[in-house]
């Protein structure tokens, strides 16, 4: 039998190129540590969106609520619409497994130049941990008035003290296993309900990690020290939106987007996490070959962790950082001219 049975989800656009890149490395290490993998792959996507008018059947949950971990390319194409593709797929799995944790590292890695002079290889080394369900992005609210001149939309933010404290603790407690250092993220001084309630919670949740050094930035200031001094953080917190909007930034201060993984995580283990590069369906690079397969791998190596194979996943991480300081290999987004497939064979010589 095997140790996990994984649901591949490539979805749309490049998901179908760095997926099968991430499983060759997965297969690579999982040999050399006496790990097993059974792989179950779903066709769900915007294709099957237009074929068949869903993202995926009306079962799909339960098609892979009993899985290990789920491994996600990529959601999203033209023809469409966003909210359509997202709340069809993404979103459901995020929040009927209750993974409300969406976890984000950050690095700089040797070899890769960051557009800022002072993001430095092994100073900038964080973490963002963003609520992943509730928060900016709730189902409540509406349209009304349609197409006359007084039509209004409506979207309230909903923020729970117990969706905020689980994912405080966790973020408190993955700081205490790091630097020690949590910052997060508020917006009190103007928005006048939620984030006051956040601050309120964080300092109440603090008292129960004493160890842990913390501060709160006011989101604008931030954004703009994650690009002045991005080597000063360790663990940062924030809401759904805010938490969504200072990954992807940290990413761009890494290098680039495509090297990033994100891990949906249900800490409990009562349902499967998800893991997912966050880099996008990428639709105008689709089909040439040339996507950038790091993000989907680091992914798989967070995946690894979370199983419970720490070690397995140290020999990925490792084996990125050493095909990006030790050869000169890189896809196009990276300033190079390799494919993904000739990308992959050479971290796969390395591991």
């Amino acid at each position: 039998m095997p140790n996990h049975r994984i649901a591949l989800i490539p979805g749309d656009g490049i998901g179908t190129e760095v997926l099968p890149a991430a499983r060759q490395v997965l297969d690579t290490v999982a040999a050399r540590h006496g790990i097993t993998f059974a792989y179950d792959e779903f066709d769900w996507s915007c294709e099957r969106y237009l074929r068949e008018g869903s993202m995926m059947p009306d079962d799909g949950l339960a098609q892979i609520k009993d899985h290990d971990a789920i491994l996600l390319g990529a959601v999203g194409f033209p023809g469409v619409p966003n909210h359509v593709s997202l709340w069809g797929l993404l979103i459901p799995i995020r929040r009927s497994f209750r993974q409300y944790v969406n976890l984000r590292p950050v690095r700089v890695f040797e070899g890769v130049a960051s557009p800022l002079r002072n993001a430095a290889p092994g100073e900038v080394d964080f973490v963002v941990v963003r609520e992943n369900v509730e928060g900016e992005y709730s189902e409540i609210g509406g349209r009304m008035n349609r197409g006359f001149p007084d039509e209004m939309a409506v979207q309230e933010a909903v923020f729970t003290r117990a969706g905020i404290n689980r994912v405080l603790d966790y973020a408190f407690g993955l700081a205490a296993r790091r630097g020690g250092r949590l910052t997060s993220a508020t917006k009190s001084n103007g928005i006048v309900h939620t984030l006051p309630f956040w601050d309120e919670l964080v300092n109440e949740r603090a008292q129960y990690h004493p160890k842990v050094v913390w501060d709160q930035e006011h989101i604008d200031a931030l954004a703009a020290k994650f690009v002045l001094e991005p080597s000063r953080y360790d663990v940062v917190v924030g809401s759904n939106l805010f938490g969504d909007i200072l990954s992807d930034l940290a990413a761009a201060v890494a290098g680039s987007i495509g090297i990033a993984p994100a891990a949906n995580l249900n800490p409990e283990r009562e349902f499967p996490s998800m893991f997912e590069p966050v880099h996008g369906s990428a639709p105008d690079i689709a089909g040439r070959g040339i996507a950038n397969p790091l993000g989907a791998i680091w992914s798989a190596s967070m995946m690894l962790d979370h199983l419970g194979h720490p070690a397995a996943a140290a020999d990925i991480t490792d084996a990125i950082a050493a095909v990006l300081a030790k050869t000169s290999a890189r896809t196009p987004d990276l300033g190079g001219s390799a494919g993904t497939a000739e990308f992959t064979e050479k971290l796969l010589e390395l591991l």
